[in-house]
C-alpha cells in the first residue's frame, strides 16, 4: 500500500513544482486551478494524487488550489484486422481476431493541460 502511495505522491509533488515554477511568471496572481491529463495506463490513484498535492500545498501559496483530473481511458488499435478497441484490465488482446499485436493509441497521457490564475 505505502509503495502504491509514494507514486501518487512523487507525481503531487513534480505538479507542486511545475504550477510552483509557473507561477513565478505571474507576480501577484494566484493559482486558482490545475488540469491534468491522466492515462489509465500509469494506474494513478485519483483520489491519492489529490489527497498527495493538497498535502504538499497545504500552508504554501498554492493551498486551495483544485485539481481536476481528466483520467484517459487506454485505447488501442489491432495491428493484425485493424479493429480499435479500449482495453480494460491490461488485456491487449484484440476481441476480433485475437491478436495480441495492438498499438496502444491512447492511454499514457500524463500532463498539466491547464492552470488556472487570477
Amino acid at each position: 500500500m505505502c509503495g502504491e502511495i509514494m507514486h501518487e505522491l512523487a507525481l503531487a509533488e513534480s505538479i507542486f513544482h511545475i504550477v510552483e515554477k509557473e507561477m513565478t511568471k505571474y507576480p501577484g496572481s494566484k493559482a486558482l486551478k490545475v488540469a491534468i491529463k491522466l492515462g489509465a495506463l500509469h494506474e494513478i490513484v485519483p483520489d491519492a494524487l489529490q489527497f498527495g498535492f493538497d498535502t504538499m500545498t497545504a500552508n504554501t501559496s498554492l493551498a486551495g488550489v483544485q485539481l481536476d483530473i481528466e483520467r484517459i481511458p487506454i485505447k488501442g488499435r489491432c495491428r493484425n484486422c485493424g479493429h480499435e478497441i479500449v482495453i480494460e484490465d491490461f488485456v491487449f488482446i484484440c476481441p476480433d481476431c485475437f491478436s495480441s499485436d495492438i498499438e496502444m493509441t491512447q492511454g499514457d497521457a500524463l500532463e498539466i493541460t491547464h492552470l488556472e490564475i487570477e
